[in-house]
């Protein structure tokens, strides 16, 4: 079991990827608290897992939902050692001048700001205890952009620096930061990047990827594993690509 006795924060683990990191990671001996703001699912997730998982409402972009959360980790079970910002949001996948700013303010808010609020939330703790980890979900548009999706593609390039930026600063303390850069998959999040969800854009997307599939949940489960794992003890900075060779 390579999570054996981690505590896990792991949001947006109602759905998509967030909820296959929450299963892999309890299967791999990890306690988890899941965050999100569907209740139901969250809760259901957290049932299915059983007793090595809790839900807590989390709004990602609130400082003081950030601090309740990670208050619930420590409180739950005694610590903390992994926090995987895995919520996102996109807009619709359409030209950026029709984008309002409402909009991009949500983006920005989800994909970036609550990268800030969850250091600002669980560094304090990783410091007491003598390291911890945070792991991002970011995206392979913040490298290889594709478009209609201009601030998206943005907000994950943000993620990509921010990722590197705290990797740097943290190194000394013991804390690592990484990310994974997914190719588009299976979410909730599908629709609005393709614009529309249709057997011609869905094989248009395909096309772009060399190995001629999406991403899954458990795709990305298993790159978070390995990252948050003892295995990757030196690894840290590193934005690891799961994309199938995509290289457009």
């Amino acid at each position: 079991m390579r999570l054996k006795d981690k505590i896990a924060i792991v949001t947006g683990a109602a759905s998509g990827f967030g909820e296959g990191i929450a299963h892999r990671f309890a299967a791999e001996g990890a306690k988890v608290v899941l965050a999100d703001i569907n209740d139901e699912n969250g809760r259901k997730v957290a049932q299915e897992i059983g007793g090595d998982a809790v839900y807590a409402h989390t709004d990602v972009t609130s400082a003081a939902d950030w601090q309740s959360v990670v208050k619930t980790a420590t409180d739950t079970f005694g610590r903390l050692d992994i926090v995987v910002n895995n919520a996102g949001y996109t807009h619709l996948n359409r030209p950026m001048l029709e984008v309002d700013e409402a909009e991009f303010e949500k983006v920005y808010a989800i994909n970036v700001k609550s990268l800030f609020l969850s250091a600002h939330a669980a560094v304090p703790v990783f410091r007491a205890q003598g390291g911890g980890q945070f792991l991002n979900i970011a995206s392979t548009a913040g490298i290889r952009p594709r478009p209609g999706l201009v601030w998206y593609n943005s907000s994950k390039s943000a993620a990509i620096g921010v990722t590197r930026s705290m990797a740097i600063e943290l190194a000394a303390e013991q804390i690592r930061v990484n990310a994974i850069n997914p190719v588009a998959g299976e979410t909730p999040l599908l629709k609005r990047f393709m614009g529309e969800d249709t057997p011609e854009k869905r094989a248009m997307f395909k096309a772009s990827i060399p190995m001629g599939r999406l991403s899954t949940a458990a795709d990305i489960a298993g790159a978070a594993v390995y990252l948050c794992s003892d295995d990757a003890s030196l690894v840290t900075g590193v934005c690891m690509e799961v994309d199938g060779g995509r290289c457009i």
